[in-house]
This record gives C-alpha cells, sequence and structure tokens, in this order.
C-alpha cells in the first residue's frame, strides 16, 4: 500500500495509486447543497485534499473519480472556470508579504481571463477577474480558498500586523458576495475562525459546516474505512509490533481516534498520524512531529488561564466557534486547533463538555507546555521523563522531589502570570506528564488531595501550599485522613507536603513521611 504522507494533490493520489479514503459523496451532497461554505479542522487534517478534490471536479476531470462513489452520483460533468487560492505556503511577517501573495495570484488568473486597466486595488481586481471568467467561458465560477487564515495566525502576536492582514482579507473575501450572479460555489477551509469584526462580516451568507453533523466525516478517516480499505494493512503493524490484530486495532483507536466535530457522531482519526504509523509500523506522536502554532503559546500568556479547568469546561457552540475572544478564554483556538475536542453534550441548556481526542494529542499537548513552565528544555523533557517516573516507580519520594524542584530553578517563566497561578499551571503540567505512565487522581469523598500518584508498589499522597510551610501540607493530609482509604492496601505508602514560594517561584520546602499502615 502506498500512503499519500505529505501528498495534498487528488489527481497525484489516483493517478499514482496512493490510498484514499472515499469523501467524494459528500463532496458531491456539500457542492449540490449550496453555494457558500466555510470548513474549519485542525491542521493535517485532509483540508487540503478536500479542496483539491473540489478543484478536479469543478474541472471536470471525471476520470480521477472512477471508482468513486460520485461516479454514480454526477450525471452531468461540466468544466467551470475554478480560483484556487492557497495561503498556507508562505511566510507572512510584513504587510507586503499578503498583498504579494494575493496580487501574484491575481496575476496568474488575469492571464486566463484578461484584467483591466482601471482595477487597482486587490479587492477591484478580484471582481474582475471572477467577472470575466463566467463571461469567458460561459460557466459561473467556483472558488476554493485553502488556509484562508494562515496570515492572521502567523501575525496573532502582532496586533498592528494582524489588523492589517484582516482589512486586506476582509475587503478581498468580501467581493464574494456582490460577485453572488457570476459565482456557482465557494468554499473556505482554514484551522480557525475569526466571527465578529473579521474577515467574514461581509460575507455573512457563508454557511459554516464545522460542526454540521451531516459533514462529520468529510475529512478524516474512520473506524469503518480502516477497517473496510486497511485491514490487512493493519494486521501487518500488529505482526511488526507483536501483538493480535485486535490489540493493534485497540491501540490505534487509543493513539489517534476521538475526534468529534459534534455532539453524537462518530470519531474521527487523524489521517496524518494513522497512516504514518501503517507507514513506519512505529506507534509514534507523528503529528506534533509536525510543529504547534505558537498562537497556543500566547493564547495562554493573554488569558491567564488555569489548566486544571481545561478538561472540565462546559462551554458553548458560539464560544466554540470563534476566537476573538483569545484574551480571556483560550479554549475557542485550542479546540479548533484540535487539542480538544466534542466530549459530550447537554442539549437542555445547549452546553458542550471537552476533552482530550486521543493519547497522542494529550500527550503531545503536555510535552509541549513543558518548557513553558518550567525551566526543561523540550529536547531534555524525554530524559527527564525516564528519569523521574524511575525514581517514582521504584520508591524515591526524596529523589524524585529534588527533581521536581530543579523545575522550578532557574525557569524563565514564559507563561509566569499570576504567582499562584503559575505554580498550580506548572504542577498540572507536570503531574500530566505522570499520569500519562501511572495512574494519577485528585478527589477523595473527604476533602480533596492535591495529587495522588499510584504504582504498582507506591502510593503518593501530595498536598501542596502557598507561602506556608511544608509540615503544614503534612498535617492537612493527616488531618484529612488521606491515607486511610488506602491503609490495607498493601503498598507503601508516602504522604508528601510541599510548600512554594509566590516569591521566588520556587519550591522552598517538602517533607516525606511514610504511613504507619504501610509494609516498611
Amino acid at each position: 500500500m502506498k500512503y499519500p504522507i505529505g501528498i495534498q494533490d487528488f489527481k497525484t493520489i489516483r493517478t499514482d495509486g496512493y490510498f484514499y479514503a472515499d469523501k467524494s459523496a459528500l463532496m458531491y451532497k456539500l457542492i449540490k447543497g449550496g453555494q457558500y461554505y466555510f470548513l474549519s479542522r485542525p491542521r493535517r487534517f485532509g483540508k487540503s485534499l478536500l479542496v483539491s478534490m473540489m478543484e478536479y471536479y469543478f474541472k471536470g476531470e471525471k476520470e480521477l473519480f472512477t471508482g468513486l462513489a460520485i461516479e454514480q452520483l454526477e450525471q452531468d460533468w461540466k468544466t467551470c472556470p475554478v480560483l484556487h487560492l492557497d495561503l498556507n505556503a508562505a511566510k507572512y511577517t510584513t504587510p507586503e508579504a499578503l498583498t504579494s501573495i494575493l496580487s501574484s495570484q491575481l496575476s496568474r488568473w488575469e492571464q486566463l481571463y484578461g484584467a483591466s486597466s482601471s482595477e487597482d486595488t486587490l479587492s477591484e481586481r478580484f471582481k474582475g477577474v471572477i467577472q470575466r471568467a463566467c463571461e469567458k467561458t460561459g460557466q459561473k465560477v467556483a472558488i476554493l480558498v485553502d488556509e484562508y487564515d494562515k496570515p492572521l495566525l502567523q501575525a496573532f502576536d502582532n496586533e498592528e500586523l494582524k489588523e492589517d492582514y484582516r482589512a486586506t482579507l476582509k475587503a478581498f473575501y468580501g467581493v464574494e458576495k456582490s460577485m453572488g450572479a457570476y459565482i456557482q460555489f465557494a468554499f473556505f477551509t482554514g484551522v480557525t475562525k475569526f466571527s465578529k469584526v473579521s474577515v467574514f462580516s461581509d460575507l455573512n451568507n457563508l454557511a459554516d459546516i464545522s460542526m454540521d453533523k451531516r459533514y462529520a466525516e468529510i475529512c478524516g478517516i474512520t473506524e469503518k474505512e480502516i477497517h473496510d480499505n486497511l485491514d490487512a494493512e493493519v494486521g501487518e503493524l500488529a505482526e511488526a509490533c507483536g501483538i493480535t490484530k485486535d490489540e493493534c486495532y485497540d491501540k490505534l483507536k487509543l493513539n489517534y481516534d476521538g475526534y468529534h466535530f459534534e455532539a453524537g457522531t462518530v470519531g474521527m482519526y487523524n489521517p496524518f498520524s494513522l497512516l504514518r504509523t501503517l507507514d513506519t509500523q512505529a506507534f509514534k506522536d507523528y503529528w506534533f512531529e509536525t510543529g504547534t502554532p505558537t498562537i497556543l503559546v500566547e493564547a495562554l500568556k493573554k488569558s491567564n488561564y488555569n489548566l486544571e479547568e481545561l478538561t472540565q469546561e462546559e462551554v458553548t457552540a458560539d464560544l466554540l466557534g470563534s476566537i476573538d475572544s483569545i484574551e480571556t478564554n483560550p479554549l475557542p483556538i485550542i479546540y479548533q486547533s484540535g487539542y480538544l475536542t466534542v466530549k459530550g453534550y447537554d442539549d437542555r441548556f445547549e452546553i458542550y463538555r471537552l476533552g482530550f481526542p486521543n493519547k497522542e494529542v494529550e500527550r503531545g499537548f503536555t510535552r509541549f507546555l513543558i518548557p513553558y513552565y518550567t525551566s526543561l528544555s523540550e529536547a531534555k523533557s524525554g530524559t527527564f521523563i525516564s528519569k523521574f517516573m524511575q525514581e517514582v516507580e521504584s520508591g524515591q519520594p526524596e529523589q524524585f522531589m529534588q527533581r521536581l524542584d530543579a523545575l522550578f530553578a532557574g525557569g524563565d517563566y514564559q507563561i509566569a502570570g499570576d504567582a499562584e497561578l503559575y505554580f498550580q499551571n506548572a504542577v498540572w503540567v507536570i503531574f500530566k506528564m505522570v499520569g500519562l505512565y501511572t495512574e494519577v487522581e485528585h478527589h477523595t469523598s473527604d476533602g480533596r488531595i492535591d495529587m495522588l500518584i499510584k504504582t504498582q508498589d507506591y502510593i503518593y499522597i501530595l498536598e501542596f501550599k502557598l507561602n506556608k510551610s511544608a509540615d503544614e501540607a503534612l498535617q492537612q493530609i493527616e488531618d484529612k485522613q488521606y491515607a486511610k482509604p488506602f491503609e490495607h492496601d498493601g503498598r507503601t505508602i508516602y504522604k508528601i507536603g510541599v510548600n512554594f514560594s509566590t516569591k521566588t517561584r520556587r519550591i522552598d520546602g517538602w517533607k516525606v513521611v511514610a504511613n504507619k499502615f504501610s509494609n516498611v
């Protein structure tokens, strides 16, 4: 099997024999059902391939669709002009960068359909191209815009540049509303949705299908598609990994499935990670190898967000659909970027519950945050995790507390914020990391344990205090009898009181006591 990793051209995939999960029926339904659409999906999720398929459909290249569902659906193949704008590849660091890309693309279209000396602005030129393309060919135009938001995302931490790009794109995209008589179909893709006073405010007839159940499967791969098309390849992966095919399916699901773009929809696999796993015959976090948007860091910096609430939040669809409120709430950009997904829905109050889609994302997101909340560099995080876990699993609380203390020493606090919140977030990141390799809990029936770690042979009960003392933290463990539920467990129980200084932003003391009911 040939896997189209990094290949986004539909024609190349079809003519060169690469694997393709047939989305043509959904594309046909979309095209026949309306005129203006917007689709938000995380990066590496197949948006560009979908746009490419649409382009070849509108160009009438029927032979590329032989054997696909659309072959039986479309009875009247026609050729129409296609204006395909891809904003994904360029670097947007100056106002001229965006105008240069748009002008260059317009020049290519003008070579095909003609130009007018009276058209001075980008918007005027775009209008002219649309009208002349329709009049010259006798067919209405299909407009396809891939990664419409790339300039805005790259300029997110530069307010002046972002506003410049927003104004340029708003005027450029807004042309389509007044040119409806010449347009048969328009489709925009992106990771995020800027709503309010934004690039789409003049294009208010744009249908957002990002959370539309009818099109939940239009990008990505379903479990059924894997079984129907890749079962033999999953068997080969299982053999290479020394596990059964059923175990292999379970592991694929655990690591790469779980994206839900509306409540009650089928889970979607990240196609990039899935195909990379089948190709290399090894389970790794491939999605994070392609980079993580720095906009996530900016969002966390601006909002002073409490990470403990990340997978406990309940939000409305309106909030999830826009990132205009990012200064106060980073959840929309975290969700739209694919780090959180829909886990549940309360239809009475129209509230969504969010969570990590799978283990790949949970691991990657946690590791991504480590350098921003601790002194640990990303390059050294793997070594640190390994040594830290060895000490946790071998019953060395003093050693792993020393290692934990070192994380706060010499840190540059890239997402510092309020000192108390910084410490809470840093501890969340660290123990989220620990939780990826062992069992971590937070609550008891009598009070609330700050952190409870369970391994095969040990139980650690940790209580954290701010600007107090390790003795006070330890005393709370005793007073609340946090160890009582485990006194006959058989494992060694360690109670650990920790104090954090908001002045020095460091751990300034801890105390470890082995429970009297332990076996040591």
